[in-house]
């Protein structure tokens, strides 16, 4: 980067808008009662969600409070490196019945509503149908899955994928031959797994 490129990196304001934008969605405020509980008027933060204004640090406070986030969802930017999980590397984990294991792929990221797992499932398993809020793309990596969406049952092979809207009531079984690997990303509010102990 150049000198003259990097001054001006250094000079960009920030952009707040979207991520304002999209917590208060999923909080299901409007931009009136977020504007009341965070004490500004409803237009300056229409154009905050915009990015037609800058909020002072003490405004972004007051709308991390009343958004029930830290403010760093806002100020904090995760360094690159901190953005990458290497194969081989990534712990796995389960839940109690330790019948399905999990990589998680996705990294901590400011205001990020995104999650990725790399899901082992095993011979023979099926899981329990389920329905919830978020959106949801699945990919097969190995073996073979029955993936129930609806009404609808789709098999899916290597290289396959699903998306769809998790609200659908849908689940998934293992009926390949053996183990299989399923990428799993979504926007759902739920993580699946505990997070990994770390030692």
């Amino acid at each position: 980067m150049t000198e003259a490129a990097r001054q001006t990196d250094t000079q960009s304001p920030p952009a707040f808008g979207g991520r304002i934008r999209e917590l208060r969605r999923k909080a299901g405020l409007t931009l009136q009662t977020l504007a009341d509980q965070a004490g500004i008027s409803v237009g300056f933060l229409s154009q905050v969600e915009r990015d037609k204004a800058t909020p002072s640090l003490g405004t972004l406070a007051s709308l991390a409070g009343a958004l029930d986030v830290d403010i760093d969802v806002f100020v904090a930017t995760p360094k690159p490196a901190d953005s990458i999980t290497r194969a081989g590397e990534r712990p796995r984990f389960s839940l109690t019945d330790a019948s399905l294991s999990y990589e998680r792929i996705n990294t901590t990221l400011p205001g990020g509503t995104l999650s990725s797992l790399i899901v082992h499932i095993p011979v023979g398993y099926a899981s329990e149908v389920t329905a919830h809020v978020g959106e949801e793309l699945i990919m097969v990596l190995d073996g073979t899955l029955k993936q129930t969406l609806g009404a609808a049952s789709f098999v899916l092979n290597p290289g396959d994928s699903l998306h769809f809207m998790g609200d659908t009531p849908h689940s998934f079984a293992n009926i390949g031959e053996g183990p299989a690997r399923l990428l799993w990303t979504g926007t759902s509010p739920r993580l699946i797994g505990r997070s990994p102990e770390r030692p």
